[in-house]
């Protein structure tokens, strides 16, 4: 661009900033100049690649070649340059690149990862930057995280974890041509340090302990030698599919979902009162207590309902095991709350989408919303520095203090 054309180039940029025109998009001004830099820049590239080896082998330039690009400024057409052995590989704008990634692929990225449909970013796109970009293109670019999940998923992991909640969502995906009931496995954890974060995302066709085994013999490969405490839920075995992994650790089931299954077999005319001398249990003082109170509701509700005692009296050890802890500790771990809440924000994001067309578009968006999730998990949780004192106090060296 001489200095004539550079000048001419102002002046229209000063007209469509004083019309109130956009500078971008279809005939904005920015599109041309971002097509010479790029025409520039590619030569450059080009000449680099040119060095002494590469004409000592006979290559050279040959001519040049048309690419169209969707960029942030609209629709442009750029010459690109070619050698003679076709040895060139570009950087700026890669080979078979059809939309500019370093402007407009990571906003589509971050608009994926907001739970939009392909759909919606693609007319948000046309709105904003009058580009039109096919679902085919959209699909290519939001593919180039799954390298990412695929390393996250098997990154190493800390040596001890002090507490870590296991829980299970639940999507539908294609396979095959039918829809097909999938269970996504969450290991939320808290280190020793108190942070939380997402130590391990698995899919699987039903939620069950044989899984979760596999699930935490991936973590122990992983490097996770140590869980002081797990929080989960009442599945069948889940407790020994831990205990065969971590044989240390302690297990609290959680009260919430052992109350909620209780009351599906109280009747409705009873659930008031029957609550009521429950909570007496749950939320005694210590353990001695809350034996105490449990005796009280068998002879109370023992002859009425006794399946529903019995359960409490069976697992009264996983259900009782937060007991030995003080308040700031019971708190986190006597319900599987935390990884629940989690859950709650992923399904704000994958709300939308009815139906996931395969296993890696589930995990591909559950990944996307995890980040933004824990961007807010940098900090520990609040009164660690009691918690982790009282931990250190249980668990000796394993759970190990900076001093």
């Amino acid at each position: 661009m001489n200095a004539e054309e550079f000048k001419a180039m102002q002046a229209k940029a000063l007209e469509q900033l004083r019309s109130g025109q956009s500078l971008t998009g279809k005939d904005g001004v920015f599109g041309p100049l971002l097509k010479q830099f790029l025409e520039s820049a590619l030569d450059a590239e080009m000449e680099s690649h040119l060095d002494e080896e590469e004409r000592s082998k006979g290559n050279k330039r040959n001519g040049r070649g048309s690419k169209t690009l969707k960029t942030q400024s609209g629709v442009i057409n750029i010459d690109t340059p070619q050698d003679r052995l076709s040895s060139f590989t570009p950087e700026i704008v890669k080979k078979r690149e059809t939309v500019l990634s370093e402007n407009l692929a990571p906003k589509i990225i971050g608009l994926y990862g907001i739970g939009m449909s392909l759909r919606d970013i693609s007319n948000h796109i046309k709105e904003m930057y009058d580009v039109e970009i096919s679902h085919s293109t959209l699909s290519e670019i939001t593919d180039r995280i799954i390298p990412k999940v695929k390393e996250w998923q098997s990154r190493p992991l800390e040596s001890v974890y002090t507490i870590v909640w296991l829980d299970a969502m639940h999507y539908k995906v294609k396979d095959g041509g039918r829809v097909e009931n999938r269970a996504v496995y969450n290991v939320l954890g808290i280190d020793r340090h108190g942070k939380k974060d997402l130590i391990g995302m698995y899919v699987s066709e039903t939620e069950g302990a044989n899984f979760w085994l596999s699930v935490l013999t991936d973590l122990k490969a992983r490097g996770l030698n140590d869980i002081l405490i797990a929080c989960i839920d009442n599945l069948k075995g889940f407790a020994e599919a831990i205990a065969t992994i971590y044989p240390k650790v302690i297990i609290q089931s959680c009260i919430v979902h052992q109350i909620r299954n209780s009351i599906k077999y109280v009747a409705s005319k009873d659930q008031k009162t029957f609550l009521k001398e429950l909570k007496c249990v749950y939320q005694a003082p210590n353990k001695q207590q809350a034996e105490i109170e449990l005796i009280k509701l068998d002879e109370t509700w023992g002859k009425k309902y006794p399946v529903v005692i019995n359960s409490w009296q069976t697992n009264w050890d996983k259900l009782s095991a937060y007991f030995e802890f003080d308040e700031h500790i019971r708190r986190l771990i006597y319900t599987t709350n935390a990884v629940e809440g989690f859950h709650r924000q992923v399904r704000k994001v994958t709300k939308n989408k009815g139906v996931f067309p395969n296993d890696m578009a589930l995990l591909k968006l559950i990944y996307l919303a995890t980040e933004n999730i824990s961007q807010k998990w940098t900090v520990p949780l609040q009164n660690w520095a009691i918690a982790a004192q009282q931990l250190h106090i249980k668990f000796g060296d394993r759970m190990p203090i900076d001093l």
